[in-house]
């Protein structure tokens, strides 16, 4: 397992359209295992397999550390060829930020429950009725395989500004744990 570079904006890898997974085999495996090493290094809750460079449908969340401050155990999920079915018609909002899109936070408007059908881990199809922050993060890192970063749902002069300032941001990081904001939230 290895930690790797998380590509952030304005990098045009972010605008590409991830393929399928053909095959789940060790060679799968291995990228979800290292995205979600690379994801608790940054640290997050969700990352897409092009966010490290690799266009394949693949996503790692872990929602487990949001509003538990105490809670050391992890809970892993992981997402090949993820397809949302039924979305809600009720939106709720999050102000969500993005390991691509580092120093940004934004509130962002998604239907507040979904269904995930998706290939698991083993390369087992699976349902998953996702609600709440899970929803939306799912939504997401979605967004991410059909190459839209979040900062693509607000207005252009909006989104505009927000490129600006994190493209400002990493060239000077601060070392605001990024976890904290939904911490805040809950």
């Amino acid at each position: 397992m290895a930690i790797r570079e998380i590509i952030k904006v304005p990098n045009p890898i972010l605008k590409k359209v991830s393929k399928p997974v053909d095959v789940v085999d060790d060679d799968t495996r291995k990228i979800l295992d290292d995205m979600l090493d690379t994801m608790y290094d940054a640290p997050g809750i969700g990352l897409a397999a092009i966010q490290i460079g690799i266009p394949l449908r693949m996503l790692v969340i872990d929602i487990s550390s949001i509003g538990d401050q105490d809670n050391n155990e992890k809970n892993p999920q992981f997402f090949i060829n993820p397809e949302i079915l039924d979305p809600s018609n009720n939106l709720s909002s999050f102000e969500e930020g993005c390991l691509s899109v580092p120093g940004i936070w934004e509130e962002i408007e998604r239907p507040d429950e979904c269904i995930v059908k998706f290939v698991n881990r083993n390369g087992q199809k699976e349902e998953k009725k996702c609600k709440g922050l899970l929803a939306t993060v799912i939504q997401h890192e979605m967004d991410h395989l059909e190459g839209i970063v979040f900062v693509d749902h607000l207005s252009r002069l909006k989104r505009d500004l927000s490129i600006k300032k994190s493209i400002k941001f990493q060239k000077n990081p601060t070392k605001e744990n990024r976890l904290s904001r939904y911490n805040e939230q809950q």
